[in-house]
């Protein structure tokens, strides 16, 4: 394999808001993303942006009602839009999993899976990972890794 462009992680995702305007700032102060690039259109809506969070990358924009909700010809919508339906979930590694929950719980972020520690035997893995709701509705999961 070509070796990725550089600041490119291999994999990406890009995530959809009603507002992601209101959606960036958000997922900085709730969950601790890094603004690497914002493109705002002559409407003040968000055409695209780069979010960081150590090597991992997300391209935040619109998915709502209009043109600019759209890709290739299909619709792009948040969980707010579609009934709170989730067709993925995030999820990345922090170093204090039990720490970032209580920072996404005080930024308003609704847990729907307190910290636990999911041991998946002594041949595997062990993790101590919390799962979340921000505030259109998209599910993260954030771990720990505590053995293997």
């Amino acid at each position: 394999m070509k070796p990725t462009p550089a600041g490119w992680p291999r994999l990406s995702s890009a995530v959809f808001y009603e507002s992601a305007a209101k959606a960036i700032p958000w997922l900085c102060e709730a969950f601790g993303f890094e603004v690497q690039l914002r493109v705002d259109g002559d409407d003040g809506s968000v055409v695209h942006s780069q979010l960081t969070f150590g090597e991992a990358l997300i391209m935040v924009s619109e998915g709502g009602e209009g043109q600019r909700s759209q890709r290739f010809g299909i619709p792009l919508r948040s969980p707010k839009g579609i009934g709170g339906a989730n067709t993925q979930s995030l999820m990345l590694y922090v170093d204090d999993a039990v720490a970032h929950c209580e920072r996404a719980r005080r930024a308003g972020a609704t847990i729907v899976h307190e910290p636990k520690v999911e041991d998946y035997g002594p041949e595997y893995w062990a993790d101590k990972n919390y799962g979340v709701l921000d505030l259109d509705g998209h599910l993260w999961w954030f771990v720990e890794r505590v053995r293997g």
